[in-house]
């Protein structure tokens, strides 16, 4: 063999091996990291259900942004948490009685993932208070990071539709 045939041979095998390990990075498929989403929308669903700012926090990326309705978008995962310890900080007593959301549309991309849902939830409130109940859709972005975990990259909702 001559050096060029040498040279596109090991070439190709690099070309090939550097493939395989993007797909064992990304979770070896689309089927793989779907499973992965669903796992990661539990955990979505079940740390709102325990208004549970840390847990939700670890599910963002550090330059994520939230934009929520009639709000200037929120850029960065401490401005994202200085929003929500406000809320539950606002809110003394009340705590969420039912949190349910319906994810669709999953869509990978290699290390990139989006997908939408449709939410309901009823935070009960204490003695002499009302209870709130909403209804609302979403739209998520999501990235697998170095760590191997899906975050949030960007957030839409808006509230007030009922499902």
């Amino acid at each position: 063999m001559d050096k060029a045939t040498v040279w596109i041979a090991v070439s190709a095998a690099g070309l090939m091996m550097m493939g395989v390990a993007s797909a064992r990075r990304a979770g070896a498929g689309p089927d793989n990291a779907k499973k992965e989403i669903e796992a990661f929308n539990q955990k979505f669903v079940d740390a709102h259900l325990k208004m549970d700012n840390g847990a939700i926090m670890n599910l963002w990326a550090e330059e994520g942004v939230s934009l929520l309705p009639e709000m200037a978008p929120m850029v960065g995962k401490k401005t994202i948490a200085g929003f929500l310890d406000e809320v539950v900080a606002r809110m003394p007593g009340y705590r969420m009685a039912k949190f349910e959301a319906e994810f669709q549309g999953i869509e990978t991309n290699g290390e990139w993932a989006s997908e939408w849902a449709t939410e309901h939830q009823v935070v009960a409130a204490p003695p002499g208070k009302e209870n709130f109940e909403g209804f609302g859709k979403m739209l998520l972005v999501l990235h697998k990071e170095a760590d191997g975990n899906w975050r949030i990259t960007r957030e839409m909702w808006n509230q007030g539709i009922k499902h």
